[in-house]
C-alpha cells in the first residue's frame, strides 16, 4: 500500500513539474514578444500574471474600453496604450468601426464612431481649436484678413455655406492611415491652413503632426502604402482663391511631407490660357485608390458650372501621372457639382448615381475591361434628401458596400447606415432575367441591404466618413 501511493505521489510530482515547466516556457515566450508586461507596476487582475491578464483585455469588445478606462489608472493607462492594441493584434481581435465627421447647426464639426457589432455610437473628443493658436502665428496678417468673409469666398468658388469665424475647419480633407485619422487643412478666417491634426484611437485623443508644405483647402486624400496623399484643392495668393496642381506624401513612420509631380490636367491645357485664367479653373474633384493608383477625376469649374474633363492617375512606382481612361472619367457621376464620391469594395469600384434624386439612384461598378460604369443595384431603400448640402457618404466598412445619408425610420429621420452584399447582389444579377430587375421587379434587390445603424444627430450635415481597424 505503501509502496503504492508512493508510487502515485511520485507520478504526481513529475506531473506538476512537467506543468510548471510549460508554464515557465510559454510565460518566457510571452515575455520575450513584449517587455511591457513588467512596466505596469500593479498587477492588472489580482493573482493574474500581468500577461494573461493583457490576454483577457485584448479580448473585450472596444466597446466597453471607455468603461474599463474608469477601473483604476493602471487600467487606463492600458487601455490607452499601444501594448494592448499590439496584442489585440496579434490574436486577431482588432475590430473595424467607422468614423463619420458632421457639421453641426452651429457649423462645429463632431465625429462619432459607431462600433457595428453592437451599433453603439460613441463621440469622439472634440477636434483642437484654432482660434487661439492661428492668431499668435499670424498677428497683423491675421488682423487684417478677419474682415474678409470667407463665406462670400467659398460662395463664390463653390457655391457652398461656410462660416468663417465659427469654422475655423471649413473645406478640410479627411483621411486614414497607420489606423488614426487624418484631418488636413481648410479655410480659418480667409486663409488655408496647411496644419494637420490626428486622431488616434488608443489614447483617444487629437495630436498635431507635421504641416503640409502649403495651405489646401477643399483637397482630395488617399491612401497607398500606408502613406498619405494630398492632391489638388485651393489655395490664397494675394487675396485671390487659386486652384493648386501640386501634391504632397505624408509618411507617417517619419512624420514627414514631400513634394511628388504636380498635376497636369493634360486636357486642360488645349484651352487658351487667357481662358484657363479668366475664366474656367481646373480642379480635382474626387479621390480613389483603385488598382494601386490614385485616381482622380477632374473639371473645369466657373461657378455654378462644372465641366468633367475625365481624369488623372497617379503612379506611386513610376511616380508620374497618366491620363485616366476615357470611359471611367466621363461616366462617373457627381454627388454634387465639384464633388465626385467612390469607395473600393474586393478591390471594385463603386459609386453612386443620384440622378434626380435619392428614390431614383443607383449603384454602379467601374468595368475596368469594357472602360464603363454598370449598375449593378437599380434602388436604394432610402428616402429623398434633396435639402441636405452634403445628401450622402459611401464607406467599405465589413468588406461591404455602406451608405450613409439622412432617411427616414420608424417613424423618425435619422441618419441611417445601410450595407448593401455586393457579391449577393453580382448573384443575383446574374441569376435574374433583366426584364425582372430593377424597376419591373421592386423587391427584387430587398434582401441586398440591412440597415445596421441609425443615429438621430439633428439638423446636422454629412462631412466624411473613414473606416479604422484596431
Amino acid at each position: 500500500m505503501g509502496s503504492l501511493l508512493s508510487s502515485q505521489r511520485r507520478k504526481r510530482e513529475r506531473l506538476e513539474d512537467h506543468d510548471d515547466e510549460i508554464f515557465q516556457n510559454v510565460t518566457s515566450k510571452r515575455i520575450r514578444m513584449s517587455d511591457g508586461y513588467d512596466n505596469i507596476g500593479t498587477q492588472l487582475i489580482s493573482t493574474l500574471p500581468d500577461e494573461i491578464s493583457y490576454q483577457i483585455l485584448a479580448r473585450v469588445p472596444r466597446v466597453w474600453y471607455k468603461n474599463l478606462k474608469s477601473v483604476s489608472r493602471t487600467w487606463k493607462s492600458v487601455i490607452t496604450g499601444t501594448e494592448i492594441h499590439r496584442v489585440r493584434r496579434e490574436l486577431g481581435t482588432m475590430e473595424e468601426w467607422l468614423y463619420v465627421l458632421e457639421k453641426n447647426v452651429n457649423d462645429r464639426f463632431i465625429w462619432h464612431a459607431l462600433d457595428p457589432k453592437s451599433g453603439v455610437w460613441q463621440k469622439l473628443p472634440s477636434m483642437p481649436n484654432l482660434a487661439n493658436k492661428e492668431e499668435s502665428r499670424r498677428g497683423l496678417s491675421s488682423f487684417i484678413m478677419r474682415n474678409i468673409s470667407g463665406s462670400d469666398l467659398l460662395k463664390g468658388w463653390f457655391g457652398r455655406r461656410c462660416s468663417s469665424s465659427q469654422l475655423p475647419f471649413c473645406g478640410c480633407a479627411v483621411g486614414a492611415a497607420d489606423g488614426c485619422l487624418y484631418v488636413l487643412g481648410g479655410f480659418f478666417k480667409g486663409l488655408a491652413m496647411n496644419c494637420v491634426w490626428k486622431y488616434d484611437p488608443c489614447s483617444d485623443a487629437w495630436y498635431e503632426v507635421s504641416s503640409m508644405n502649403i495651405g489646401r483647402a477643399f483637397c482630395k486624400i488617399g491612401v497607398l502604402q500606408n502613406k498619405l496623399y494630398a492632391v489638388g484643392g485651393v489655395t490664397r495668393d494675394r487675396g485671390v482663391l487659386m486652384p493648386l496642381h501640386s501634391a504632397e506624401v505624408f509618411d507617417p513612420s517619419t512624420g514627414l511631407w514631400t513634394q511628388v509631380a504636380t498635376m497636369p490636367f493634360s486636357k486642360a491645357q488645349v484651352l487658351p490660357e487667357a481662358l484657363l485664367s479668366d475664366f474656367l479653373k481646373p480642379i480635382a474633384t474626387g479621390m480613389t485608390m483603385y488598382l494601386g493608383k490614385l485616381c482622380v477625376p477632374q473639371s473645369l469649374y466657373s461657378w455654378p458650372f462644372f465641366v468633367d474633363i475625365g481624369g488623372e492617375m497617379y503612379d506611386p512606382e513610376a511616380e508620374n501621372w497618366i491620363e485616366m481612361p476615357r470611359g471611367m472619367g466621363e461616366g462617373w457621376p457627381a454627388r454634387q457639382a465639384g464633388t465626385k464620391l467612390s469607395v473600393v469594395v474586393n478591390e471594385e469600384l463603386y459609386t453612386l448615381d443620384p440622378s434626380t434624386s435619392l428614390e431614383d439612384s443607383k449603384i454602379m461598378r467601374y468595368n475596368s475591361q469594357q472602360d464603363v460604369w454598370q449598375v449593378v443595384v437599380s434602388r436604394i431603400p432610402i428616402s429623398d434628401f434633396s435639402d441636405s448640402e452634403s445628401p450622402y457618404l459611401l464607406s467599405g466598412l465589413q468588406g461591404k458596400l455602406n451608405v450613409i445619408a439622412k432617411g427616414l425610420h420608424n417613424g423618425h429621420h435619422q441618419n441611417i447606415v445601410l450595407q448593401a452584399d455586393m457579391r449577393k447582389a453580382a448573384s443575383l444579377s446574374n441569376s435574374t432575367p433583366s426584364s425582372l430587375q430593377g424597376e419591373n421587379n421592386p423587391n427584387a434587390e430587398a434582401d441586398i441591404w440591412e440597415i445596421i445603424a441609425c443615429h438621430n444627430f439633428g439638423m446636422s450635415e454629412l462631412v466624411s466618413c473613414q473606416v479604422l481597424l484596431n
